[in-house]
């Protein structure tokens, strides 16, 4: 899939993508400039740990890892790719209530999962944390780790494009053939329901996340066709 979309096309014909894009770049700018006051405030923690903000459930998804600017530069190379179709398919609006509740199911799901997997779900105090950042041993990401990027809505956003443009030819990393949206995203879920459960050393990836976020927009989507016979294709 190719196309091309300057500045001003972008701006004019799919104005969600374009404002989000600009508002997860200037909150990447503020965090590399900064420093981590402002990573640490609008990261998603566990909700059990008393650095766990009920507002960082929609704030995650506008911040990024400063140490990895790739992080930034896929998510939002997904989001234009796909989402600007679907902001034409659907219209501004009803595009932005989608991305934002794929963010927030995302969040809940990864929430919910860390909270169930953690050993001892008893609060985790400032204290605590304090002595684990001085400590050598291994912690949990579950204890102490922010989770943060647009990652969990964009997955979403993949998911209903799927749905809708099932036909459309992608090309995915180290497979040279194009691969069907109805295939490809599939296997990217496969991905990170495998790397969710597998929990490999050294993995920093929110797969259940990226699962929570394509499972709600898979279910949104489904229901909007359901609810509104508009032909998808």
């Amino acid at each position: 899939m190719s196309y091309f979309n300057s500045g001003n096309r972008l701006q004019k014909d799919t104005p969600v993508v374009f404002n989000l894009i600009i508002i997860n770049v200037l909150v990447y700018a503020a965090q590399k400039l900064i420093g981590n006051k402002v990573t640490d405030a609008i990261a998603l923690y566990p909700v059990n740990s008393v650095l766990f903000k009920p507002y960082q459930i929609v704030t995650h998804m506008f911040a990024h890892s400063p140490q990895m600017i790739f992080h930034i530069v896929f998510n939002m190379l997904a989001l234009w790719m796909f989402g600007s179709l679907l902001e034409r398919f659907w219209g501004p609006k009803k595009f932005l209530i989608f991305y934002l509740v794929c963010g927030i199911g995302a969040a809940l799901t990864h929430l919910g999962m860390e909270y169930l997997r953690a050993p001892d779900h008893g609060a985790i105090t400032q204290e605590m944390i304090n002595e684990a950042l001085s400590s050598d041993i291994n912690i949990p990401k579950y204890f102490l780790g922010g989770a943060l990027g647009a990652s969990g809505a964009v997955m979403g956003v993949m998911a209903a494009f799927a749905y809708i443009f099932p036909n459309t030819q992608l090309y995915m990393m180290f497979i040279p053939v194009p691969i069907k949206a109805k295939i490809a995203v599939p296997i990217m879920v496969a991905i990170d329901l495998f790397g969710g459960f597998a929990s490999i050393s050294g993995d920093n990836i929110a797969h259940f996340a990226h699962l929570g976020g394509a499972i709600t927009g898979f279910l949104l989507v489904l229901y909007w066709n359901k609810t509104n016979r508009k032909t998808f294709y």
